[in-house]
């Protein structure tokens, strides 16, 4: 016989197994979700066009240094369409800054990849300058616990300006990501990336480099019920509140 507490985690466990599909990914250090099906547990991510690395990795809430090595892919990260992207840790795994790769099979991409990111400086994580992306009043703020809330959601006007929150470059731009609509992902050093979503007429390209309170995009709605800028900050691929980062308004 089950003691009460037994099929109380048996109820809990067919209850979480028949929920429906979340809007972002579970993050966690063994396994991963798939955005488009989140109640089915993904081990490997097939490249589509138009898809780089780093959304790839942001998409699983993985760091995208990880997902290269899990790969053997060396920089400037170059992918193709139909490739095998492991997404999951595999078992030999050391997360050790000198590890080596092996030699990245030489493919045709179907895309001009311009290695920009050996040209970009980087600042340290502590001396990043952050600046509010956009005006207007924050209506969601950032949750860990709620899958729909990995960043900040903050109202304005239709065309009203999106900045770069802090200086990098363009690592993706575009609307394969369910849930975000046009998105931007900036990286500005090893460790952060910031991403803005439900944009629209994107003024910057994929491996342009920008400078802080730089214009990127407009607000815009796009798939969402309201013209709203969805900000996140990711810290080494995983979600962190953005209030933490951003100036104190008056």
């Amino acid at each position: 016989m089950l003691s009460k507490y037994s099929k109380f985690l048996f109820i809990c466990l067919l209850l979480l197994l028949n929920s429906g599909c979340i809007r972002f990914v579970k993050h966690d250090s063994g396994r991963a979700y798939n955005t488009r099906s989140s109640s089915k547990f993904v081990t490997h991510h097939r490249v589509k066009a138009g898809e780089t690395l780093y959304s790839i990795a942001f998409e699983y809430g993985r760091d995208h240094r990880d997902v290269a090595r899990w790969n053997q892919i060396r920089k400037p990260y170059t992918i193709y369409p139909k490739q095998k992207l492991r997404i999951i840790p595999i078992k030999s795994d050391k997360t050790t800054k000198n590890n080596t790769f092996k030699t990245e099979a030489k493919i045709s991409t179907g895309r001009k990849i311009i290695p920009v990111e050996n040209k970009v400086h980087y600042v340290a994580s502590s001396k990043l300058k952050w600046l509010w992306p956009t005006q207007g009043k924050v209506v969601s703020t950032f949750s860990i616990r709620d899958p729909g809330r990995r960043g900040i959601d903050i109202v304005g006007r239709k065309g009203q300006p999106v900045k770069s929150a802090a200086a990098g470059y363009v690592v993706y731009r575009g609307n394969g990501l369910r849930g975000y609509g046009n998105l931007i992902i900036l990286k500005h050093n090893e460790t952060y990336f910031s991403a803005y979503a439900h944009t629209e007429n994107v003024v910057v390209k994929e491996n342009e480099k920008v400078k802080v309170g730089q214009k990127i995009a407009d607000m815009g709605n796009t798939n969402t019920d309201k013209t709203k800028l969805h900000f996140e900050i990711r810290r080494n691929g995983k979600p962190v509140n953005p209030l933490r980062y951003l100036p104190k308004r008056h």
